[in-house]
C-alpha cells in the first residue's frame, strides 16, 4: 500500500530536500505539497518530477498564517484523500530577524561560538506581526495554523487499525526562557520564532497524550544548523560570505552544522522508516552531520513540563473556539453583504 504525506512548505529549502528524498526512499510514496505560492510549488513538482518521472505528486495552496486559507486547504485534502499516513509540519517563518552585530562578532571569537550559531541565544530578536485573523504571525504560521490543521485533517488521520505521524520541523533555538504561558502568542516579548518552536516541542508532547490512543504519534525534529533563505535572511549577505570558511572549519568539530536542507532534513527521513510506536515522545529527533559529512539521527530529551504541555493544550483548543467563531462571523458577513440587494440609482 502507498504511503500518502503531506508536507507544508515543501517548495523550497528543508521541504523541498525531505520531497525529494522520501522520492528516492520510497518509489511508491505520493506526496501532497502544501505550499503558500503555487507558482513556486508548481516549480518545485516540476524539479521533483525531473528525477523521478513516475512519482505521484499533488499540489495543494495552503498559507497556515491564514485561517481560512488552512480550512479550505484541509476541506480539499478531504476530499482528495481518505487516509494520511504522514504530515510534515514543516513550514514556518522568522520575520524582520534582527542581530546584535556585537555580541555576534565578539561570539564568533569565543568558546561560545557553536552554541551562538546553534540556539542564537541573546543575538536574535525579530520584529512580529499581526495577521488578519488577529493573532500574532509566528505563532499562527509556525504552530496555530498547524495545530488548527491537524484537528481538521483528524477523520483521515483517525483509521481503524492504522498509524499516522505529524513530524514537526522545530529548532535548536526553541528555548524555555522565551516562552511565557500567559503570553502563548509573544505580543510582549521580541523572540517570536524561540517562543513558537519551543511551543511546538511542548504541543507535540500533548498531542501524544490525547491521541496515541486513536494511532496518531506525533514527533519533533531540530533540522541543525541549515542554509536556507530563512537562514540567509538573518544577516547580510557578505557576512555570510566571511564567515563560511569559519563555520566550514567549525563543523569538523561539532555535528550539529549540517549545513545544506539535504542534510538537515536526515532525522526527518529517519523517521520516515520507523515504527511511530517505539519512539520517545520526550525526545526531539536530531539531524546530524560528522566532520567526514556523515548524517546520522540522533534523539535529545526536550526540557519540557508535562503539565505545561497540558496547559498549553488546553488554551489552544480554547482559541480555536474563538478562532472558528470568529472566522465563521466573517463569512456570514461577507456572503450577507454579496446577497444585499442593490440600491437603485
Amino acid at each position: 500500500m502507498e504511503k500518502v504525506v503531506l508536507v507544508t512548505g515543501a517548495n523550497s529549502g528543508i521541504g523541498l530536500a525531505l520531497c525529494e528524498r522520501l522520492l528516492s526512499l520510497d518509489s511508491q510514496v505520493s506526496l501532497c505539497l502544501a505550499c503558500r505560492n503555487m507558482q513556486r510549488a508548481e516549480a518545485a513538482r516540476s524539479a521533483l518530477l525531473a528525477s523521478h518521472s513516475d512519482a505521484h505528486i499533488n499540489l495543494i495552496r495552503l498559507d497556515v498564517g491564514d485561517i481560512s486559507s488552512v480550512l479550505r486547504a484541509a476541506q480539499e485534502v478531504k476530499m482528495r484523500y481518505n487516509r494520511l499516513d504522514y504530515i510534515y509540519l514543516n513550514a514556518g517563518i522568522m520575520p524582520d530577524p534582527q542581530v546584535d552585530i556585537k555580541a555576534f562578532i565578539k561570539g564568533l571569537f569565543s568558546r561560545n561560538v557553536v552554541k551562538m550559531f546553534a540556539t542564537a541565544e541573546g543575538l536574535l530578536t525579530q520584529q512580529d506581526h499581526v495577521t488578519k485573523d488577529g493573532l500574532q504571525e509566528v505563532f499562527a504560521t509556525n504552530l496555530f495554523g498547524h495545530f488548527l490543521m491537524v484537528r481538521e485533517l483528524e477523520p483521515v488521520l483517525c483509521q481503524p487499525g492504522h498509524t499516522a505521524q505529524l513530524i514537526w520541523t522545530s529548532s535548536s533555538n526553541a528555548r524555555r526562557s522565551a516562552f511565557d504561558l500567559d503570553d502563548f502568542q509573544h505580543q510582549r516579548g521580541t523572540e517570536p520564532y524561540s517562543s513558537s518552536k519551543y511551543a511546538v516541542d511542548l504541543l507535540s508532547v500533548a498531542l501524544n497524550r490525547h491521541h496515541n490512543p486513536q494511532g496518531i504519534y506525533s514527533s519533533v525534529i531540530c533540522p541543525g544548523l541549515v542554509m536556507t533563505n530563512l537562514t540567509y535572511g538573518i544577516l547580510p549577505s557578505f557576512l555570510w560570505t566571511l564567515i563560511m570558511p569559519i563555520m566550514l572549519l567549525i563543523r569538523i568539530f561539532t555535528n550539529t552544522f549540517t549545513l545544506t536542507p539535504y542534510n538537515g532534513a536526515e532525522a526527518l527521513c529517519w523517521l520516515y522508516m520507523q515504527k511511530p510506536e517505539s519512539l520517545d515522545p520526550l525526545a526531539k529527533y536530531h539531524s546530524l552531520t560528522s566532520g567526514l559529512g556523515k548524517n546520522y539521527t540522533a534523539p535529545r530529551k526536550m526540557d519540557v513540563d508535562e503539565d505545561l504541555t497540558e496547559a498549553l493544550y488546553d488554551r489552544l483548543l480554547k482559541l480555536e473556539i474563538e478562532i472558528r467563531k470568529k472566522n465563521k462571523d466573517t463569512e456570514q458577513h461577507i456572503s450577507d453583504q454579496q446577497h444585499r440587494p442593490k440600491e437603485a440609482p
